[in-house]
């Protein structure tokens, strides 16, 4: 199994050696976040700091942009590459797309299928040397002059990998999408019984088959007891939040939902992981000190389903990681 490491909120400067070092311990690919600074500007970084392993936005948001505006940007970073670059998108919540980034949210799903349909359409133009002629109900792109046509390279158009939680957009990527993002906040169970069918609904709507997509699944692992409360603290988070509710409610945890997020709109932030006992924490963190045993645990909760596995771990340094990864 193929396995993923992603830099999360690594300062601009450190990028290219973080991610020669991800490279050099024997990881796959490694990601860069949309957290506290540009994901594009950090994926740059990145491929001019190694040579072998693949580099994606893990992930950029797509509704502040245009796709005209991503399609320029993940052609240069593809050929900035040499090959290696995955695009990986997400919708984000509605609260960050419009309060944060000044931007327009409106019907989610509708608009992520359109947003992916219109990036091949104008790739699809600048390969070809066709005339751009895309008429969505979101976003309308018809004039692509000579002199604004990227210049031709040698390499593949970037995969698009989809980030999503909630079943329409998990249709929508297996739709329209090279691959499959899940978030660590999912279970075994919502992964199997969920995330799964809602995703061969969607390869079965676009006329695919489960080999046209990559899935990557990401678990979290803690291999201290700093760790393991450093999941606890992230799980809380995530199941404040009404978006993440239906995992919990699968597992009969509507309650602690309601609860967590109780405690967040009062501010009680401090108060929320106290909430989460290990029964709970365990449904989400893979936890121990032999990087195999951990591996084989991992690889159990994902097998049969995902292509690759994403390492998700706050506290712990790669290097403590690649163990995990080389098992895998």
């Amino acid at each position: 199994m193929l396995t993923d490491l992603v830099l999360r909120g690594a300062p601009i400067r450190e990028i290219a050696a973080r991610a020669a070092d991800v490279e050099a311990l024997g990881f796959d690919a490694v990601g860069v976040t949309e957290t506290n600074g540009n994901p594009f500007l950090a994926a740059a970084q990145a491929a001019q700091g190694t040579s072998t392993v693949r580099v994606a936005t893990a992930i950029a948001l797509a509704f502040p942009r245009t796709p005209m505006d991503v399609a320029y940007t993940a052609w240069d970073l593809q050929e900035l590459s040499g090959g290696r670059f995955a695009l990986g998108i997400g919708s984000q919540v509605r609260a960050h797309v419009e309060r944060r980034y000044g931007a327009v949210w409106s019907h989610p799903a509708r608009r992520m299928r359109e947003f992916v349909l219109a990036l091949g359409a104008i790739w699809d133009a600048w390969e070809s040397g066709a005339d751009l002629d895309f008429r969505g109900e979101f976003y309308s792109h018809t004039l692509m002059p000579p002199n604004f046509r990227p210049r031709p390279t040698a390499q593949p158009r970037p995969p698009v990998l989809l980030a999503a939680v909630r079943e329409r957009m998990t249709e929508v990527a297996g739709e329209v999408a090279d691959g499959f993002l899940g978030h660590a906040f999912c279970t075994e169970r919502v992964l199997r019984e969920v995330t799964m069918p809602a995703l061969e609904r969607g390869l079965e709507r676009g006329g695919r088959s489960r080999r046209d997509i990559e899935v990557t699944a990401s678990v979290f692992v803690a291999l201290s007891g700093e760790e393991w409360e450093a999941c606890r603290r992230r799980v809380a988070f995530y199941g404040s939040t009404p978006g993440y509710r239906h995992v919990l409610d699968l597992h009969g945890l509507g309650g602690l939902h309601d609860a967590l997020h109780a405690l967040s709109r009062s501010g009680g932030w401090a108060e929320m992981p106290a909430l989460v006992d290990d029964d709970v924490l365990a449904l989400f963190a893979v936890r121990g000190e032999d990087p195999v045993a951990i591996a084989q645990e991992v690889r159990e909760r994902t097998s049969g389903v995902a292509d690759r596995v994403g390492l998700v771990s706050e506290l712990t340094a790669p290097a403590q990681l690649a163990p995990v990864a080389a098992a895998l």
